[in-house]
């Protein structure tokens, strides 16, 4: 039997490309100790991927404090070495690979991870895609779900462009999801991509419109109440871009006595109201679904494009 180094990353630097070449040696000589420290850096690598996963979910203002490419070439080596210090403390994902995948299952991922983990060189523009897809055919593989926070057991889920879906970010789609269909159903729009935008206009269900009296005005997409509106009325703070300044404003929108209620009203402005028409007949295409509705005159702000796209691509599974 050839002895461990027993190599200890959880200490050390993330991006030490060294100490992960030990850490392939060791997981071919198949230990047990080298097996449990693989597992644990292939742990890291699902809450990294968790974590900029819940940053690309964020919109950004694109000409904001921070969103300099220094800052975020520090953030993300920055969310590399946290991973990888969460992934030492343990969430359980480890121990069950450990329990479940054999010495040669997971030598051949510890082989994949130099490839595509913490501490390799950024080959691809997203170099975590191969790894979310990487690590769910482990579980699968093993017949084993990761963990829920719920207790209910589920593989986790990833987004077209390899992405694990964030946490809140899958129970917003899961809550929603059966609405947006409905409305896909009257305009031919992809549910996803009413779903992006209702989470870009509301931060993912955490920034409603309140009525006066705080209850909830269930107005995902931020639709204003104009002279035409005989419905439900709530006031918010808004910020609206003139000339391409912000500017913050108190304007009266929509309300509702549901989500569903508010899909439904979504999906019969776009359908009725003919400056919408080549929103709806955008393709399928999130870029020009996005640019349709900027153009349509939807909202002010002058990045509203890239952000929905963003978030369609980025986060929507």
């Amino acid at each position: 039997m050839i002895a461990s180094t027993n190599t200890d990353l959880s200490n050390k630097f993330a991006l030490d490309t060294n100490s992960l070449s030990a850490l392939k040696k060791d997981a071919k000589a198949g230990t047990p100790a080298a097996l449990k420290e693989t597992a644990t850096q292939f742990e890291a690598m699902f809450i990294n991927m968790m974590m900029k996963s819940m940053r690309d979910a964020t919109p950004q203002d694109e000409d904001g404090f921070g969103n300099s490419q220094q800052t975020k070439t520090f953030t993300t080596m920055l969310d590399q070495q946290t991973s990888q210090n969460l992934a030492k403390r343990g969430m359980g994902l480890a121990d069950v690979l450990v329990r479940q995948l054999s010495s040669q299952q997971m030598g051949q991922q510890a082989l994949a991870i130099g490839a595509e983990g913490n501490g390799a060189p950024a080959a691809a523009a997203n170099p975590f895609g191969n790894a979310a897809a990487m690590l769910k055919s482990a579980a699968a593989a093993a017949g084993t779900p990761t963990p829920a926070s719920d207790g209910v057991a589920k593989l986790p889920a990833t987004t077209e462009s390899g992405r694990i879906q964030a946490p809140h970010v899958r129970a917003f789609q899961e809550k929603l999801h059966n609405h947006a269909l409905e409305a896909e159903k009257t305009t031919g729009v992809p549910a996803k991509f009413m779903l992006g935008q209702a989470a870009l206009e509301t931060g993912w269900g955490k920034r409603m419109i309140k009525n006066a009296d705080g209850s909830n005005s269930h107005n995902l997409f931020g639709i204003k109440a104009g002279p035409g509106w005989k419905g439900k009325v709530a006031e918010s703070v808004t910020t609206e871009y003139v000339n391409g300044r912000p500017q913050t404003r108190v304007e009266k929108f929509r309300a509702y006595d549901s989500p569903a209620e508010s899909f439904k009203d979504y999906a019969n402005m776009l359908a009725r109201n003919p400056r919408y028409e080549k929103v709806i007949n955008s393709g399928g295409d999130a870029a020009a679904f996005a640019q349709g509705l900027q153009r349509a005159g939807y909202a002010t702000d002058p990045h509203y494009a890239t952000k929905l796209t963003r978030v369609i691509r980025n986060s929507l599974a």
